[in-house]
């Protein structure tokens, strides 16, 4: 499509996606842009809530005007505009070089988030930073089920730490350009034990830890959890986790998004009787 460049999305593992189906030309916004915000206001809505195409902006690291000039209509398009920075869409040449599993593309994000933030800046409401970034280190780096289909425990990690790095590096980028309301989106699950017994509360507890606090602790609370560490080191953040970086982390952000689908209710086991399944 015109102006994109290639992106780790569209390229999962081979025979990950049914029939090698994929997303092209899916709604064709690109080219309906103006007609699809047309039918919005024809239903009310006042405001749009969008994901930018970092492929589309900065594919090599250079601004593409093509791409920059299609959000600046978008924008202008008579629309309340909420953009979202990053939204999975990975610059292929970045997913090459290692993804989210590299400490490189937080910095590459924050390069990002400048240059789209110098171009629109208050035009847009409100930015968020990332878009569940739970999904795109635990499913796209930990059990490969996302693009782009990386199946290691020690990547997840990697990649939830340099995510929340990008965040708050991306934060400092739009404090520079815009006055706008500026956040972050998480997908939050309230985890519950299936019984008082001691296996089903450290069962919850741990996936309370991995799947909420160990993203909102160091966005709220300073740090990441302190019960979580041990688990965490295990799996290599030792390695990843430099002196300053929780400071990085932590940058205050004006909103919080909660992408709401369901809860949990664990048990440390299969057991007879309980209301407990597998997930995976």
């Amino acid at each position: 499509m015109d102006a994109r460049r290639p992106s780790g999305i569209p390229s999962p593992r081979p025979g990950a996606v049914a029939r090698g189906d994929t997303g092209d030309p899916a709604a064709d916004h690109y080219r309906r842009y103006a007609d699809d915000v047309a039918l919005m206001r024809s239903l009310g809505l006042t405001a749009y809530r969008f994901s930018l195409s970092w492929p589309r902006i900065l594919p090599h690291g250079k601004p593409e005007p093509r791409g920059m000039d299609f959000y600046d209509r978008l924008v202008g398009a008579g629309i309340q505009p909420w953009a979202t920075l990053y939204h999975w869409d990975l610059p292929q040449s970045l997913e090459d070089r290692g993804g989210w599993t590299a400490r490189d593309t937080a910095y590459r994000f924050a390069e990002y988030a400048q240059t789209i933030a110098a171009r629109l800046g208050d035009r847009v409401a409100s930015w968020s930073t990332l878009n569940e970034p739970w999904c795109a280190a635990m499913l796209g780096c930990g059990s490969g089920v996302h693009a782009p289909g990386r199946t290691s425990p020690e990547g997840a990690v990697a990649a939830a730490h340099h995510l929340l790095l990008g965040h708050g590096l991306a934060m400092d980028a739009l404090r520079q350009h815009t006055s706008s309301p500026s956040g972050i989106t998480l997908n939050l699950y309230p985890v519950v034990a299936d019984s008082p017994d001691d296996a089903d509360a450290d069962a919850a507890r741990r996936i309370d830890g991995l799947q909420n606090r160990l993203f909102l602790d160091p966005l709220l609370r300073g740090g990441y959890p302190a019960d979580l560490r041990e688990d965490l080191a295990r799996f290599g953040s030792d390695a990843v986790v430099r002196d300053g970086d929780e400071a990085v982390l932590g940058k205050p952000i004006d909103w919080l998004g909660v992408n709401y689908y369901r809860g949990y209710r664990v048990a440390g086991s299969a057991r007879p009787g309980s209301r407990c399944v597998p997930a995976g």
